[in-house]
């Protein structure tokens, strides 16, 4: 379960490409920024200029910009960064409308078996796989139905043999 938890406290949370973050500098409305990270995953921020933002948890994000504004900017910043939006999840094979979902913390497999509509007739139920980008690299993982689900993923239901 230590699995599950980590992908829904927020702190953990690895930012990627489509999601939505909002960055808040407490008593600076000009230094609070919302936006959705493209792919390159470069946020351009004030006085910091281009910033990588995939890869980093949302705390390490708020450290950057903590540092980055203390000092020469601000005496005492409070930033706090939030995902406002995560990016999609993706389901395909053998579900009856298969397309990319939003994404919601603790969302189990079968749960998002049921956004895609469940599965058709000819879906094998006990042969779901799942890629997910783990440390930079792309894995294929088999799941059973009550694992949880992360942004990004994508869903594979197959079908079986009559």
């Amino acid at each position: 379960m230590a699995d599950s938890h980590s992908q829904t406290d927020e702190s953990d949370y690895v930012l990627g490409p489509g999601d939505v973050i909002s960055i808040t500098v407490f008593g600076q409305g000009d230094l609070s920024v919302e936006a959705r990270l493209s792919n390159s995953g470069v946020l351009r921020y004030p006085f910091l200029g281009d910033v990588q933002l995939i890869g980093k948890t949302v705390e390490e994000l708020e450290q950057l910009i903590d540092t980055g504004l203390r000092g020469d900017y601000l005496i005492d910043p409070s930033v706090s960064v939030s995902v406002k939006e995560y990016r999609p999840f993706f389901i395909n094979g053998e579900v009856k409308k298969p397309g990319g979902y939003a994404y919601q913390p603790g969302l189990s497999l079968d749960k998002a078996i049921a956004l895609a509509g469940g599965f058709t007739e000819r879906a094998n139920k006990t042969e779901v796989s799942l890629k997910r980008v783990v440390d930079g690299e792309e894995v294929v993982l088999d799941k059973t139905v009550n694992e949880t689900v992360s942004p990004g993923d994508i869903i594979t239901v197959k079908s079986r043999f009559f």
